[in-house]
């Protein structure tokens, strides 16, 4: 299943000011960490700054003034990390709306010079709105995928959702300012057409590499043998996106946005040619979602050459004994790197480890 990957792994973190740390260090010198400590003491903040770390971004909020403790006007988060063999220190530094990353004391040109160096999965007890939430979620999901190995696809998604924008803003201005001159119109259609094609393309591949890893690893955490399908759907399966535009112009000067696209794409989850969201059970549900992270984790590993840090927030408070110790074999086998988790209790750690294994604890 997985390729030859390389370990990279993250030996020390220090926060300044970054939510309920005012200034906090931790050292990471086992394989498995277990950050512990009772409720609000701060484990899940400390396992967002080291996804922060490998993404210039939080997991949990969009609002960077949300990382920032309260009161103050900015953070500051620097992980020294071990890759390929050779030491790093990255660092990252917001503050009064200015975010700046530096390796090694030199900064980036662009944020997205960092992406696809580093990388994390999380696993979190919300996440389950992946199946059950809407589609913006997952497109969001795939798109974080795909952005960390594609420096193309990030850079046509970004440029995509601009163009999108701006044509947004046409359609709103033409609903109330009417003028014959498509010079604009033509203009955007053009650009989300060549950007859409690609981003629908890359997302099909992605989908026929992927979904034997889910396969595999949803029967390993579950015991069963359901039928699993994912069916990817968009607009650009049935026509070119150009063609939309051009059918859909007096659709969308009545709505004011742009209805058809890949910004309207979604993937749909089925067990035995049932929907997940809506017939699914508890257990299907989380069997489903751990072998989705675990699936992107190894894709992941295959395609960047590195094993990501697996960060796992809370979750064994939330499995029942065969799914925790299903899990516990995976993610305890030779294709597995770092792992960081969270729980109130230590000893359930322990246990679940057994005695001897290589796991540290870091106590708030």
């Amino acid at each position: 299943m997985f390729l030859s990957a390389a370990l990279n792994t993250l030996n020390k973190i220090t926060l300044l000011q970054y939510r309920n740390y005012a200034s906090a260090t931790f050292d990471f010198k086992c394989p498995v960490s277990c950050i512990t400590g009772s409720n609000g003491s701060g484990k899940t903040n400390l396992l967002d700054a080291i996804y922060y770390l490998c993404y210039t971004k939080s997991y949990f909020t969009a609002y960077q003034q949300n990382n920032v403790q309260t009161g103050l006007d900015g953070f500051r988060v620097s992980g020294s990390f071990c890759r390929v063999g050779k030491a790093e220190i990255i660092s990252c530094k917001w503050k009064a709306g200015k975010k700046e990353i530096y390796n090694n004391d030199v900064e980036y040109e662009k944020l997205t010079d960092h992406i696809g160096l580093y990388s994390a999965v999380m696993i979190a007890p919300d996440d389950t709105e992946l199946i059950n939430g809407g589609s913006e979620l997952r497109r969001k999901w795939v798109d974080s995928i795909l952005g960390q190995v594609d420096k193309n696809y990030l850079e046509r998604l970004m440029h995509y959702q601009r163009i999108l924008l701006q044509r947004n803003a046409w359609l709103k201005n033409q609903f109330y300012n009417p003028s014959s001159n498509r010079t604009e119109l033509e203009f955007y259609d053009a650009e989300l057409s060549a950007d859409g094609a690609y981003i629908h393309a890359q997302r099909k591949t992605f989908l026929t590499q992927f979904l034997p890893l889910l396969n595999d690893f949803y029967h390993r955490l579950s015991g069963g043998k359901e039928p699993l399908q994912v069916n990817y759907t968009s607009d650009l399966a049935i026509k070119p996106l150009k063609d939309w535009l051009a059918g859909n112009l007096q659709h969308d000067l009545r709505y004011q946005r742009t209805l058809r696209g890949i910004h309207k794409d979604d993937w749909d989850f089925n067990l035995n040619e049932l929907q997940l969201k809506q017939f699914g059970s508890q257990g299907q549900k989380k069997s489903f979602l751990f072998a989705l992270k675990l699936a992107q984790y190894t894709y992941l590993s295959n395609v960047l050459g590195h094993l990501p840090i697996l960060l796992l927030d809370d979750i064994f408070e939330k499995l029942d004994q065969s799914r925790m110790e299903a899990l516990l074999r995976i993610i305890r086998s030779e294709g597995f790197g770092q792992v960081i988790l969270t729980d109130t209790h230590p000893e359930r750690i322990k246990q679940a480890f057994g005695e001897g294994a290589d796991v540290g604890f870091i106590y708030l």
